[in-house]
């Protein structure tokens, strides 16, 4: 009996190993579409579209209308209950208004900056979120989290050192991405996980991408509508940029499944492959320059992310233990995986819509 039973369970198991590889091959396959799209379309030496926040809102008003699609007339997903209309303007508007600054600011570095350093700097979001999360009395200060979050500082600083196309302003407008991303993270936790309201990643579409447009509206009728009306020539290839938001909102889909289906720990790891790969394309394909400072220094800033990381599912582990002698709420099991999934790096478009509450 144990015989015939045991070839069964290796299938099981094998089965879901090859599963696992599926959705993170997905995963990985379409987060790097997005950032090379974005790339591609930014950048003045390729297609040359310099109008990130146009491109931003043609995102946010394909991913609105699906969501919608998929919400109310295909009944894909339920939408929480408890949602009211003054908890939609104290909670998601704010978040809302958050994410409209990182994608504003993230897809703007595209201009100036290369794939590979740009991927260097986000590693810095572990840091980010970590420091918001003390600001808001969300996380307690811990001098060897600290220690760690330095490390992974300096590692991203040795990496700016060694860039060969360092741009001032490209910088700085992806280290505000990565603050803005970080504040709306952490923002989630406190706003949306402790009212006990948790968002996929369609859900959270359906109510902060319409949020995003109307909030990307403002500085787009300021700084990029008076451009359009006076450069006649440029017109937008809908293939390219309907197959881009394609992309977009299908990367959103492979969020939810690969969470929903593995860990936020196997995204966590699929993230760090998906930077190296990232790295190992712009310098290969791209033929943007990556010196030996820059590998070395963001070398550093992986080793703190990965301990950061290996920390974070010690805690978890150490939760669960505790919650097989003493039940866990439902809500306390949403914010430790929000633990791990806060430090994904995806800061390109929408793939951490909804990231840190659904595991």
């Amino acid at each position: 009996m144990a015989t015939a039973s045991q070839p069964v369970a290796s299938e099981s198991v094998l089965r879901k190993i090859l599963l696992s590889y599926f959705y993170v091959s997905i995963w990985i396959f379409l987060s790097f579409t997005v950032i090379v799209y974005n790339k591609y379309i930014l950048d003045p030496k390729m297609y040359d579209w310099p109008f990130p926040i146009s491109l931003t809102m043609i995102h946010m008003g394909f991913c609105s209308s699906l969501a919608f699609a998929l919400v109310r007339i295909f009944r894909f997903v339920d939408l929480p209950s408890c949602m009211t209309s003054s908890l939609y303007f104290k909670s998601v508007v704010p978040i809302g208004a958050l994410y409209a600054l990182s994608l504003w600011f993230s897809n703007s570095a595209y201009i100036y900056l290369s794939v590979s350093f740009i991927q260097m700097l986000k590693a810095l979001m572990p840091v980010a979120v970590y420091s918001t999360g003390i600001l808001f009395k969300k996380d307690n200060y811990n001098s060897s989290i600290m220690l760690n979050m330095l490390s992974i500082s300096l590692g991203v600083a040795v990496a700016a050192y060694g860039e060969a196309r360092f741009d001032v302003w490209g910088v700085t407008l992806q280290l505000a991405a990565v603050a803005f991303e970080a504040t709306r993270l952490v923002l989630i936790q406190i706003l949306l996980t402790s009212k006990g309201i948790s968002l996929n990643p369609i859900t959270s579409l359906y109510y902060v991408a319409p949020c995003c447009f109307v909030f990307l509206a403002l500085p787009w009728s300021v700084v990029e509508l008076p451009r359009l009306r006076t450069m006649t020539a440029i017109q937008p290839d809908l293939v390219t940029f309907g197959t881009n938001s394609l992309c977009a909102f299908a990367l959103n889909l492979a969020v939810f499944l690969l969470v929903g289906k593995t860990s936020a720990l196997t995204m966590n790891v699929a993230g760090v492959v998906k930077d190296w790969l990232l790295i190992a394309f712009s310098w290969s394909v791209i033929k943007d320059t990556v010196t030996p400072i820059n590998l070395f220094g963001y070398g550093i800033a992986f080793l703190g992310v990965a301990y950061y990381n290996h920390v974070k599912l010690q805690g978890l582990k150490a939760k669960e233990a505790q919650g097989e002698k003493k039940p866990t709420s439902a809500q306390e099991t949403d914010e430790e995986a929000g633990e791990l999934l806060r430090n994904i790096d995806g800061r390109e478009l929408g793939e951490d819509q909804g990231d840190d509450s659904k595991a």
